[in-house]
Order: structure tokens, then C-alpha cells, then sequence
């Protein structure tokens, strides 16, 4: 018989731990890291990105101290499904920038504010790109450099997808610059092992995105200006599996609607 020890609470940094969510997958990697955030002597912890709706998880994560605060990075399932249930558990508000995704009277929240709570100051960043309403947390006191709760605009291990057309090249090319400029803070991405320098990341990923257009625009040469999404992504994402097509033609929509002069919105959706 085999023992299951269930939900392992592992450490991030010197304010963070987090559970590593049952839900792996081609876009999730191992699973949705939930993070639980806690000031030294604080039994009061704030919770984002409380992960699916998976009832040992979400116990788990209302079972680490006093839930004040639930916060989530941004609206996909994987990082929200299970918020209301960890509400229902703990009482605590759910916190997004897209109002549709708050819960028990919490507030959208706002690019710039600074929440205060539980001893912890965490600040509030909009990083539109991998979807619209994407955000990053910044703990300015966790660790020397402090650290950043990235979400899915940087992961851990590989780049992210562009969800186009909520998601745009344009607004995510300006977060790399906005994130950056926070030097070598800790990157805690929402799935994905910890990074040691948010600058470096935030580098390496404006980088890839070069090389990626790089490639579009010798398909573009080859194939006709009017090439449609499918033909594109047949010639820069040859190797790519069944499992990520899907995200490989959204990521080629929105690095073609970028090229063909930032009209974002107006190239074919993905398909052919």
C-alpha cells in the first residue's frame, strides 16, 4: 500500500510557500503553483491563485493559517475555478482585475494600489499580454531583491501563450519592459519552478518574442504576405504536437496582427 502524505506545502522564498495544484498538463506543466503568502509571527496568510476546483487542494489551502485576502493573476480556469470554493471555506474576499472573477465583496483590482494586509505590502501590477486582464504582485520586502508573483506572463520552464485577441504582442511586449525594470527580484511564476532574476527572465523572454517575429516575417516572405494563421504556423511551429497546436496558432495570430502594423484584433483567427 502505497501512502499518500496529500498536499505538500514547499517553500518559495523567505515570505512564500505554495501547493502544487493536482491539474498538470501541455499548458500547466506540473500543475498551478497556489501560493500562500505569510509576514514573519503572522498566522494571517493571503492565498492567489487558488488553482482548480479541486476540494483536498482547497482544503489544504484554507487549512494553512487565516485566509484575509485571495488574489488571482488572471481569469483562466486554471487559476480561478476553485477561488469562490476557497471563499465559501475561509470568508476571505477574491481579488482580480476583471470583476467578473471577485468574490465576497472583493474589489477589481486596480493597476498601481498597494495592498497592505497581514503584515505583507504587495504591490499591484497590470501586465496585460498573456490575456487582458493579466497581473503580477510585487513583495518588495521578500529577500534582498524582492520577488514577483508573475502568473503566466513569465513561467518557469518555457515561454507563454499570447491568448489573441484578448491577449496582444503589443501590451505584452510592454510588461517585459515594466517587469524588467524591477531588476533581479525572485520570479514566482504560476507554474513552473522559481527563477532567480526577474530581469533576466523578462530578457530572455523579449528575446524569444524577436526571434519568433524573426521567423514570421521570413514565413511571411516564402509563403505571401496574405498567408493565413495555419500556413504560418505549419512553417515556425513544424515540431509542435497535436497537445499545443491550439496555442501555437493564437500566439502566430497575435504576432501577425503585431507585424501587419498593430491593428490588434484584425488578423485571422487562428485555424485555416
Amino acid at each position: 500500500m502505497t501512502f499518500n502524505p496529500g498536499p505538500v506545502l514547499q517553500r518559495s522564498s523567505a515570505l512564500t510557500q505554495f501547493f502544487l495544484a493536482p491539474n498538470p498538463g501541455p499548458m500547466s506543466l506540473d500543475g498551478t503553483n497556489s501560493y500562500v503568502l505569510r509576514a514573519p509571527a503572522h498566522s494571517v496568510v493571503v492565498v492567489v491563485d487558488p488553482g482548480p476546483e479541486d476540494e483536498t487542494h482547497l482544503a489544504a489551502l484554507a487549512g494553512v493559517g487565516t485566509v484575509e485576502l485571495i488574489l488571482v493573476t488572471h481569469r483562466h480556469a486554471d487559476h480561478t475555478a476553485g477561488s469562490a470554493r476557497l471563499h465559501e471555506l475561509t470568508g476571505a474576499p477574491v481579488r482580480a482585475m476583471d470583476a467578473n472573477h471577485c468574490h465576497g465583496g472583493g474589489e477589481p483590482l486596480a493597476s498601481g494600489e498597494v495592498i497592505r494586509v497581514a503584515g505583507l505590502e504587495i504591490a499591484v501590477m497590470a501586465t496585460p499580454g498573456h490575456t487582458s486582464d493579466s497581473a503580477c504582485f510585487h513583495l518588495p520586502a521578500d529577500g534582498q531583491n524582492g520577488s514577483v508573483l508573475t502568473g503566466d506572463t513569465i513561467l518557469g520552464r518555457g515561454t507563454t501563450v499570447l491568448d489573441y485577441p484578448d491577449g496582444k504582442l503589443g501590451d505584452y511586449l510592454a510588461s517585459l519592459d515594466l517587469l524588467e525594470a524591477l531588476g533581479p527580484a525572485t520570479v514566482l511564476p504560476a507554474h513552473g519552478p522559481v527563477l532567480p532574476s526577474l530581469e533576466s527572465a523578462a530578457r530572455d523572454y523579449r528575446t524569444h518574442r524577436e526571434e519568433r517575429l524573426a521567423q514570421i516575417r521570413a514565413a511571411l516572405a516564402r509563403l505571401g504576405r496574405d498567408a493565413t494563421v495555419g500556413e504560418v504556423a505549419d512553417a515556425v511551429y513544424a515540431g509542435v504536437g497535436p497537445s499545443v497546436r491550439r496555442a501555437a496558432e493564437l500566439s502566430v495570430a497575435a504576432q501577425l496582427s503585431y507585424l501587419r502594423g498593430g491593428r490588434e484584433g484584425q488578423a485571422a483567427p487562428p485555424g485555416r
